[in-house]
């Protein structure tokens, strides 16, 4: 399984952004995905996920209420529809694509990753 994540860019603060994971392969539907940002100087964050199924969805809590995740299993994607940007939210995104993604453990690592893309959003 390949990922290609797209969509990032400039936005001021309040504004929003549409992230695209485009994944190759019949496996990807069968595969929980999700989203994690790193800003400059910090670890890596887990930002959102979505079961293979597209029914189940988690967040982080400084997230939740602006972000939604949502996945199109007939053309291989996931999108991260960010709304209310803030400063904060500047970071390169990433998507990943594990089985077992939905109870992320920072501790194991993710089978796929993405390039990052980056989102930058002015205050």
């Amino acid at each position: 399984v390949q990922l290609q994540a797209s969509g990032g860019g400039l936005v001021q603060a309040g504004g929003s952004l549409r992230l695209t994971c485009a994944g190759s392969g019949r496996a990807f539907s069968s595969l929980a995905v999700g989203w994690f940002r790193q800003a400059p100087g910090k670890g890596r964050e887990f930002v959102a996920a979505i079961s293979y199924s597209g029914r189940s969805t988690k967040y982080t809590d400084s997230v939740k209420g602006r972000f939604t995740i949502s996945r199109d299993n007939a053309k291989n994607t996931v999108y991260l529809q960010m709304n209310s940007l803030k400063a904060e939210d500047t970071a390169v995104y990433y998507c990943a694509a594990d089985p077992g993604l939905m109870e992320y453990d920072p501790k194991y690592e993710l089978d796929y990753w993405g390039q990052g893309t980056q989102v930058t959003v002015s205050s």
